[in-house]
């Protein structure tokens, strides 16, 4: 009555209301120039700092009974990262100023520069936490540390690298809750999922899993692990780095200064009587023949590769040096990955693709009949991206005798695909396009993350 305004009541949850506030009355640089003056602490606390580190880094920067405000930047900093949903935290030191970025749904986002003269201490303190020397600029340094968020433990894996400015330092985060997820969980349609979960449920063999660095193999693998993870199993990893650590799984670290490299550790794996081994990549002939023996021997033997597709990691073993009947006998599931961004239900909007745009995509026109398919348009809530979260596409080729007929023979990859695609496996574009008809992702993004046929 008094503003005679027509008032239009607006049912909103709580934590809604608060993002907004916060994205719109109070950006990440705000809070950074706040800390740097020593008048905001945040809620991320390292979870492994024991009384005697805080002591160290409280000594160093002349401060007591209080965290000083470095500090206070890189706990605020890791919340702001957590919060947002990031994977990852880049800090890169330019000539006068550092920039920090973050890296969600994969794409990098800017989230503040930080002044010049807080380059030094703002890196001794993540050197610190990550257990690295403090002393040493001039060489690459890997470390790690875990915060706790609420009720959230992060691991988080720290590379140092040094550059023209300075060193440039790139956190990844490790959340363990994704692994419990299970299989069924990561997006997968229902086809690739039983055909991933019949080869799963094999007494013995090797399970592939390939695709480019970021593209979501080792969520897939320590999510079988974790679904395998019982009492009765003796499970076995070597890794480069070890990236989560899983409670009742044996997990080494690769370590080539005192060669302790995969083959070293696998050759030792296969007199601890392991029930399933996990290899964290395999990079050469050797450490693929001891893991296909591996494999032949009783064990279930999950790694990954980087090829294209599946039918191209037949190939790639091959042009290794194995053997291809050694292959043909172990192995029983390929799978290719890619992560896909998911379009943000908030924004989106109907797509106006016309027919031959569709058809130039590959999808089969009546594949898309009644159905509504939606393009990105961007909103606070997903930060004017058009995306929110990722899921996993998946070409999922099982092993079966006539693919084993073709090993042997080495078949081009090109043969091995066409049988597979002609005994039901979808491509990654054909996987993408029935998420795109399904409402869950663009026609951009389609383009972005898979190939043409």
């Amino acid at each position: 009555m008094l503003t005679s305004f027509e008032i239009s009541p607006v049912l909103a949850a709580e934590g809604d209301i608060d993002e907004a506030i916060r994205q719109l009355y109070r950006d990440s640089s705000d809070r950074i120039q706040t800390a740097l003056a020593g008048g905001e602490a945040s809620e991320a606390v390292p979870a492994a700092e024991q009384s005697s580190e805080e002591v160290v880094d409280l000594g160093f920067f002349g401060m007591a009974g209080k965290r000083a405000p470095i500090v206070n930047v890189v706990n605020l900093m890791i919340e702001e990262a957590l919060k947002a949903g990031a994977s990852d935290i880049h800090l890169e030191p330019y000539e006068r100023e550092v920039r920090v970025r973050y890296r969600i749904d994969g794409g990098l986002l800017e989230a503040f520069m930080l002044p010049k003269r807080y380059q030094s201490a703002f890196l001794t303190r993540l050197k610190i936490m990550a257990q690295l020397d403090i002393t040493e600029n001039r060489l690459p340094q890997d470390g790690r540390f875990k915060v706790r968020l609420g009720n959230r433990e992060v691991d988080f894996r720290v590379s140092v690298l040094p550059v023209s400015f300075g060193n440039k330092v790139v956190m990844r985060a490790l959340e363990k809750s994704n692994l419990s997820i299970g299989l069924d969980q990561l997006g997968f349609l229902p086809e690739s999922l039983r055909a991933f979960q019949k080869a799963v449920a094999r007494p013995y063999g090797m399970i592939l899993v390939t695709g480019p660095t970021g593209s979501g193999k080792s969520t897939t693998l320590y999510s079988i692990l974790n679904q395998m993870n019982d009492p009765g199993r003796n499970i076995l990893t070597v890794e480069d780095p070890v990236e989560y650590q899983l409670d009742g799984v044996t997990q080494v670290q690769v370590n080539p200064e005192i060669k302790l490299t995969f083959v070293n550790a696998l050759r030792a794996f296969l007199r601890q009587a392991p029930d399933v081994v996990l290899v964290g990549e395999i990079r050469d002939a050797e450490t693929a023949d001891i893991a296909i023996k591996a494999s032949l021997t009783g064990q279930i033997v999950l790694s990954t590769l980087h090829t294209n597709d599946a039918p191209s990691a037949v190939t790639r073993l091959i042009d290794m040096g194995v053997d291809p009947f050694l292959l043909a006998s172990s192995l029983i599931f390929v799978a290719a990955q890619r992560l896909c961004r998911q379009i943000c239900a908030r924004c989106r909007v109907p797509d106006e693709a016309k027919d031959q745009d569709l058809l130039g995509l590959g999808l089969e026109l009546p594949l898309a009949k009644g159905k509504v398919i939606y393009r990105a348009a961007g909103c606070p809530a997903c930060r004017n991206t058009g995306y929110r979260g990722r899921f996993a596409i998946l070409e999922a080729m099982l092993i079966d005798d006539p693919v084993r007929e073709m090993i042997i023979a080495r078949r081009p990859p090109d043969e091995i695909k066409a049988y597979a695609r002609a005994h039901g496996m979808r491509s990654l574009r054909q996987e993408g396009l029935v998420h795109l008809v399904n409402g869950r992702t663009g026609i951009e993004e389609i383009m972005r993350v898979t190939s043409e046929e």
